[in-house]
């Protein structure tokens, strides 16, 4: 992945983190919630490596019960 993709991502990762941690989801829960294997959800949040589809963000944003823009709502300057 290019340096670009993994800083532009980084306050996604972030804030994937805080929604589910707010909640007092476990990454099986969250899992349970919404269209996505608790091990994605795991490699989203920890590995610099790990890409993210439309796909997947919009099941993210379902299992955490909030718009899929709540996930992306972050600083201009990572864009």
């Amino acid at each position: 992945m290019k340096e670009r993709d993994i800083k532009r991502l980084k306050p996604f990762r972030i804030k994937l983190r805080k929604l589910r941690t707010e909640q007092g989801l476990s990454y099986r829960e969250l899992s349970q919630k919404c269209d996505v294997d608790h091990s994605k959800i795991y490699k989203l949040e920890i590995d610099d490596n790990t890409n993210l589809n439309l796909s997947t963000l919009v099941e993210l944003a379902k299992g955490l019960g909030v718009h899929p823009k709540v996930l992306l709502d972050y600083p201009f300057d990572f864009i």
